[in-house]
C-alpha cells in the first residue's frame, strides 16, 4: 500500500511538473501584405517584423501560445504584375501591432526534457487582435482617418528543433486573415468617405509574418520513479 501510494504521488508530481514547462523568446523576420494594392504573392516579406512570445507546453504534442508582434507593412502597385494595378500606381504604408493567443500542435512528439536532437513540423492557430491606422486615398495619396482595431485569424506553419537542453529554434510562416478591409485604405469605414472606396470590397485584407523564433525553456523536470 505504501509503495502504491508513493508511486501515485510520484506520478502526480511528474504530471504536474511536466505541465509547468514554459518557453519565452523572440520572433525576428519580415512582413508582407496581400490585398487591393500591390502584388498578391503570399510569402514575400519586404519589411522587418519583431515580436516576443510565450508558450505553455501542456504535452509533447501541444502548447498554448501567446505573442506580440509588430511591423510596418507596405505595398505598391508598381510591383504588381496586373496591368490595371501597375498603371494605377497606388502605394501605402501602415503599422501593425498584434497580440495573439492560440494553440500550437506538433506533428511529432517534442519532449523538452530530452537532450537528444529533436525535430518536428507544427501548426498554430487561434485568435489575434490587430491595431493599425485607418487609411483612405485622395488623388492617389493616403490620408489618415483614425486608429482602428480588428480581429484576425492566424494560420501558421513551421518547423522547429532543439539546439541544446534550453534553446529551441523554429522557422515559420504565419498568414493572418483579418476582419478588416481598410488596412490598405481601399475600403474606409468612415461613412463620410464611402465615395472613396475602390477594388473588391468583399475581400478582406491579409498580412503575413515570416521568420525565425528563438525560445528559452524553463520548468522542472518530471519525476522518474524507481520500481
Amino acid at each position: 500500500m505504501t509503495k502504491t501510494f508513493s508511486l501515485f504521488i510520484c506520478l502526480f508530481f511528474a504530471i504536474t511538473m511536466h505541465s509547468q514547462i514554459h518557453e519565452v523568446g523572440v520572433f525576428l523576420g519580415g512582413s508582407n501584405y496581400i490585398g487591393e494594392i500591390g502584388p498578391t504573392t503570399y510569402i514575400a516579406p519586404n519589411e522587418p517584423a519583431i515580436g516576443i512570445l510565450y508558450k505553455w507546453n501542456k504535452s509533447p504534442r501541444h502548447s498554448y501560445r501567446f505573442s506580440y508582434t509588430q511591423s510596418k507593412i507596405t505595398s505598391t502597385d508598381l510591383d504588381s504584375k496586373e496591368p490595371s494595378r501597375s498603371q494605377r500606381g497606388y502605394h501605402f504604408e501602415n503599422n501593425i501591432k498584434e497580440v495573439s493567443l492560440g494553440l500550437e500542435f506538433n506533428f511529432f512528439d517534442f519532449n523538452l526534457h530530452e537532450l537528444d536532437r529533436q525535430f518536428t513540423p507544427y501548426i498554430h492557430s487561434g485568435i489575434s487582435y490587430t491595431q493599425y491606422n485607418g487609411l483612405f486615398f485622395v488623388d492617389g495619396e493616403t490620408r489618415f482617418d483614425a486608429d482602428h482595431g480588428a480581429i484576425a485569424i492566424p494560420m501558421t506553419l513551421g518547423v522547429k528543433t532543439n539546439l541544446n537542453g534550453r534553446f529551441i529554434l523554429a522557422l515559420e510562416v504565419g498568414a493572418r486573415y483579418t476582419f478588416a478591409d481598410d488596412i490598405d485604405g481601399s475600403n474606409p469605414t468612415n461613412k463620410n468617405l464611402e465615395q472613396l472606396k475602390f477594388g473588391n470590397i468583399n475581400n478582406n485584407d491579409w498580412y503575413v509574418f515570416s521568420g525565425l523564433t528563438l525560445t528559452y525553456t524553463f520548468g522542472e523536470k518530471p519525476c522518474y520513479c524507481a520500481d
